[in-house]
């Protein structure tokens, strides 16, 4: 629990970050324009895909563990359905651009993943820390071609749901 105290709050036994205080976005709201490194060392940033396709912007915890191997795989395996709706799936953890390339790699993942290893994204989306301070939480928006949240979904214990909801939201826009 100490690791995570420097960056936020104890109450009552549980770490509460900074992250965690700022407001997490929400339908309606704009996206902030973001520039990251992806798993090949390129930078990406939010105008490359504005005006030209809605995104799916999932934020999970850490390469190569159980759930978010699961979540990763099940939007590589409906990622076709993603580009036939006009979207772009993309990926956004902590972890660094090497570990994205190997995760990438190992699990032939089509879409971008984006390194955000000082947290600056991830804050300005208001995604808060789960499991005691010490991982990213679980949480996807779904934004149309203009920047503007259209649905949020958010469970850590959930993560090929992340999946169905995207996909539904987008067909229900069609």
């Amino acid at each position: 629990m100490a690791l995570g105290i420097a960056a936020g709050v104890l109450i009552f036994g549980v770490i509460q970050t900074n992250a965690q205080k700022m407001k997490k976005l929400e339908v309606g709201d704009m996206v902030p324009h973001f520039a990251l490194k992806d798993q090949n060392g390129k930078l990406r940033s939010l105008e490359e895909w504005l005006g030209k396709s809605n995104m799916v912007i999932y934020f999970y915890p850490k390469d190569h563990t159980g759930g978010c191997t699961a979540e990763a795989c099940r939007f590589r395996d409906d990622y076709e359905a993603f580009q036939d709706l006009g979207a772009e799936v993309i990926g956004i953890s902590s972890d660094g651009q090497s570990s994205h390339e190997k995760f990438a790699s190992d699990y032939n993942l089509p879409f971008v993943l984006l390194s955000d290893e000082d947290r600056k994204v991830q804050n300005a989306f208001g995604v808060g820390r789960s499991w005691f301070g010490l991982f990213s939480a679980r949480i996807t928006f779904v934004v149309d071609k203009h920047g503007r949240i259209i649905h949020t979904f958010e469970g850590t214990l959930n993560a090929t749901k992340h999946v169905e909801e995207a996909l539904n939201v987008l067909r229900a826009a069609q």
